[in-house]
């Protein structure tokens, strides 16, 4: 549940809301008072100042659909009457039983995009969950062939807090690029802490081989120049399960290395098509580059073998067409 972006095309869970949208029909509602991300805005609040208005909408629509980073019972949801599918973008932590277990398990349903996560779920007692995997617009990407020159890496998920340089690995890829001469790194940017990272690059003396594009870029074209892409995290909530740009990647046949924490982590593995990073640290991300570099051509003829349908827009589509029906129909 997030502000209203800035940029809403630059964010990947509100591109795939609007896919939703365009499809089944309905309206966006942003329930997120805070004008930008780590604000401090009480989450118990959120929702309350559209209540009324929800309340008015329910008149003429069937159910309402949550897309949140993580679980979280908003007490605004009580005075709802049509049924709630509430989807968890991020991933789950086993050790964060949520509040009100009781209320989110009258949820008409609980949607997670992964195994591990509605796993966590039943160990909690929630058996209204179900898995769905997000999507991306595959028709416009294309798998193209690997650049020649050095390695380079599309890195993504840039953060919205200071601390966020260390926990999404930002600071431990500088340190990987010092020591590895070869490597270049494109940062996509959000917006956010932009000086601060364009400071960092700097006194990094990474100037030459590290860009940071904080503009909409078209991601066929910067694909088309990078060997793999990578997101870091230092826990299961920081970033989407499924991240957006590692799925991009895939689709246009470009492995990816991504944290062991994050849900993803576990079909890369199962796939074979690219290197799971254990720790977001510079000697563990080192290590994971050096292995990608290694058995490049391995990893890259696993993700050329992927069926490229697995991560398009139609398919979340039926699943939440299937999921919604099911749901007005009272189908447990």
């Amino acid at each position: 549940m997030i502000p209203r972006p800035q940029t809403p095309i630059l964010d990947a869970v509100v591109q795939e809301v609007e896919s939703l949208r365009v499809h089944l029909g309905g309206e966006i509602v942003y329930l997120n008072p805070a004008r930008r991300p780590g604000s401090l805005y009480p989450e118990r609040l959120y929702g309350l100042h559209r209540l009324a208005y929800l309340r008015r909408r329910e008149v003429t629509i069937q159910l309402h659909h949550i897309y949140n980073s993580h679980l979280f019972y908003f007490p605004y949801l009580r005075w709802l009457n049509r049924p709630v599918v509430y989807t968890v973008a991020a991933g789950l932590r086993t050790s964060e039983c949520p509040a009100h277990l009781e209320r989110l398990a009258a949820l008409a349903r609980i949607i997670v995009t992964n195994e591990r996560d509605e796993a966590i779920l039943g160990g909690w007692g929630l058996n209204n969950s179900e898995v769905a995997r997000p999507g991306i617009d595959i028709t416009r990407l294309v798998s193209q062939p690997v650049p020649s020159g050095p390695l380079t890496l599309l890195v993504g998920s840039a953060p919205w807090t200071r601390a966020q340089f260390v926990s999404k690995g930002v600071d431990a890829l500088l340190a990987v690029a010092r020591a590895r001469l070869d490597l270049r790194l494109i940062f996509l940017w959000r917006g956010l802490l932009v000086d601060e990272m364009n400071r960092r690059v700097v006194a990094a003396g990474l100037s030459e081989r590290v860009s940071v594009c904080n503009y909409h870029v078209d991601v066929n074209t910067v694909l088309e120049g990078v060997h793999a892409s990578i997101v870091l995290a230092s826990d299961e909530t920081l970033v989407k399960a499924f991240p957006h740009s590692l799925l991009e990647s895939l689709a246009a046949g470009r492995p990816v290395l991504i944290s062991r924490s994050i849900p993803m982590a576990d079909f890369v593995a199962q796939a074979g098509c690219g290197v799971v990073v254990e720790r977001v640290d510079p000697p563990a991300v080192l290590a994971a580059v050096n292995e990608l570099a290694a058995r490049y051509q391995q990893y890259q003829t696993a993700t050329l073998q992927l069926d490229r349908e697995t991560f398009s827009l139609d398919q979340v589509k039926r699943t939440y067409t299937r999921i919604y029906h099911s749901v007005v129909e009272g189908v447990v």
